[in-house]
């Protein structure tokens, strides 16, 4: 069985299955280094297999066959759930310390505790925290509301922790600290669907388990690390999502009398993908990370076109000849439902606590100033509700008030200005020139991984404009819904950590640069690709060289992270050896 599409009209990508000529933008795109894809299966290009170790890895190692089959089996949980460990002994390591109120935790932390004992924030006296510490059975939680600026989500999350704990600094860092360790195995897996590779995967959640800002992050009872953790949840639904699409579109076409799969325009077309329970979780991720701080609506804005691209892909590549039109008439509806309204309702549903009472702030707004309004035919929750919203984006868009660590998003990625949580100097230490230690948790990322990702990101961004590489316009698109944002709001008082929500994808461009480093395995399309011809030793001696670069550069960041674990941790050293770590004048 053969196609019914002409050869001339079923999209680039089934064009490239059947070795056609390349188009004219394909020629003028080569000067900037575009390389046409090597010959591949249209199967594989749907739903490309996962990569496997070498034979020689083996037997250098002496490994029989059979248990290296086996490793390789276990390895895909095997080998993220040994990251995620290390990752969550780093984090629960004394998580009770410092023993105080950090930065933001003094909103967040009697917030949530107020939220899980009564439905609604209270409104707690000023110079309260000493006395929490000391004994937090001593204060009473206070019954009047408290006008706060963002949703319950992650409040809830810090509560549950101080349900299980107490109202202690452990209690109230334990879930982020529990989040922050799931979003390590979370990002192994995803990088692993990603690149088809769980070594990759698992450099990517290593990565990310030594990533200092996501370790202090990971540490302290703020709703950033929250959001980052639903961001990143949605993103690896939406892969797993393209996945199982692209694998229902090469289950349904075509195959030839030697057993090739064909694309089919007509089927590539109409096809429906029907039930797709991932891309509805997706949208219950992103509604809990809107229902966590309101700037997970843009990530819902651009990983709900993402998606949708993907779909486009999808069909192109299954020979469809007007695939924009086939995903509008079959898949725009479906996403958009999957997506929009379901996180739209997981907002509102967050907001139960405070709808259920009748005390929480603004919560009777409609039965009294708003009594005369001509929306009366609205419940009066839903009308409180949308007026404490609307009083809450002023108060955001408003906040223009000076701060010692703001910082513009332009200098995040160089972390220009990190933000000191903690500080706290010891006098009459000896090992000090100086005759004192010096105690600090510093919001900042591990620098070498951060300077390094300047430079993947721009060979992300080359790949996805010129290799046309899906993968790469994903990690583009993270990055992107988590920073460019804030760059509408420059005016407003904004800080470093902000950007947590995007790190795993900064991980994952460091990832994508480091395999490119490597080199592709010395497969028949992988040399045709670096143009070597069967048996040419330059791709192995190649390969090697830069699994020896890419090493160094890991170990590096490793070494940074150690180097900074002081920083993170709020570990008394001497006040030399702090003023070693500020490498650049703007981070004390």
């Amino acid at each position: 069985m053969t196609s019914t599409a002409p050869e001339t009209q079923r999209g680039q990508d089934a064009g490239d299955a059947l070795g056609e000529q390349p188009t004219s933008w394909q020629r003028r795109l080569r000067r900037f280094g575009h390389v046409p894809r090597p010959e591949t299966p249209l199967r594989d290009r749907l739903d490309p297999p996962y990569t496997r170790p070498g034979r020689q890895v083996w037997s250098v190692l002496a490994v029989p066959p059979h248990v290296a089959d086996r490793l390789v089996r276990w390895s895909g949980w095997g080998g993220p759930l040994l990251i995620t460990l290390v990752a969550g002994l780093l984090r629960f390591w004394k998580l009770d310390r410092p023993h105080a109120v950090i930065f933001d935790e003094t909103y967040y932390a009697k917030d949530a505790w107020a939220l899980v004992n009564q439905g609604y924030e209270g409104s707690w006296p000023k110079d309260v925290d000493k006395l929490i510490l000391k004994d937090p059975s001593s204060v009473p939680i206070p019954t009047d509301p408290g006008y706060v600026v963002h949703p319950p989500v992650g409040k809830w999350i810090i509560g549950f922790g101080e349900q299980l704990f107490g109202f202690t600094p452990f209690g109230w860092r334990f879930m982020v600290a529990v989040l922050g360790t799931v979003s390590v195995l979370l990002l192994c897996r995803i990088g692993r669907r990603l690149f088809r590779s769980t070594f990759l995967g698992c450099l990517a959640g290593l990565l990310l388990a030594v990533d200092g800002l996501h370790f202090v992050m990971s540490r302290t009872a703020l709703l950033d690390l929250i959001v980052m953790f639903f961001v990143l949840a949605a993103f690896g639904c939406l892969v797993v999502d393209r996945d199982r699409a692209r694998r229902k579109l090469a289950d349904a076409l075509p195959v030839d009398a030697e057993g090739v799969l064909r694309p089919d325009a007509r089927i590539a077309e109409t096809l429906r993908l029907g039930w797709r329970p991932w891309r509805l979780a997706a949208g219950v991720m992103l509604g809990l990370a809107f229902a966590t701080k309101w700037n997970g609506l843009y990530v819902l804005a651009a990983f709900g076109l993402m998606t949708v691209l993907w779909d486009v892909g999808a069909r192109r590549t299954a020979g469809a000849v007007k695939p924009y039109m086939a995903v509008l008439r079959r898949d725009l509806v479906p996403a958009f439902v999957s997506t929009v309204p379901v996180a739209i309702v997981t907002y509102v549903v967050s907001w139960t606590g405070w709808i259920v009472t009748d005390k929480g702030y603004y919560r009777n707004w409609a039965a009294t100033e708003g009594k005369n309004s001509s929306w009366n035919w609205l419940p009066d929750w839903l009308r409180s509700l949308w007026h404490y919203e609307n009083q809450v984006y002023d108060f955001h868009v408003g906040l223009t008030s000076g701060h010692t660590y703001e910082s513009n998003p332009w200098s995040w990625l160089v972390l220009g200005r990190p933000v000191s949580y903690f500080y706290e100097e010891q006098a009459g230490c000896k090992e000090s020139t100086t005759g004192k230690c010096a105690s600090e948790v510093l919001a900042i990322g591990t620098p070498l991984l951060w300077w390094l990702a300047c430079f993947a990101l721009a060979y992300v961004v080359w790949r996805w404009l010129f290799r046309r590489d899906w993968r790469a316009g994903a990690i583009a698109c993270g990055v992107a819904a988590g920073w460019v944002p804030w760059f509408f709001y420059q005016e407003r008082t904004i800080f470093l950590f902000y950007a947590v929500v995007f790190v795993p994808f900064l991980c994952l461009a460091v990832t994508m640069l480091l395999g490119a480093i490597v080199g592709p395995a010395a497969g028949q399309g992988a040399r045709a690709e670096l143009g070597l011809t069967s048996g040419d030793p330059t791709g192995e001696r190649r390969r090697t060289l830069g699994a020896i670069a890419a090493g160094v550069l890991v170990l590096l960041i490793v070494w940074n992270f150690i180097y900074f674990w002081p920083l993170y941790t709020g570990t008394s050293i001497p006040e030399d050896l702090w003023r070693d770590r500020m490498w650049l004048d703007t981070w004390v």
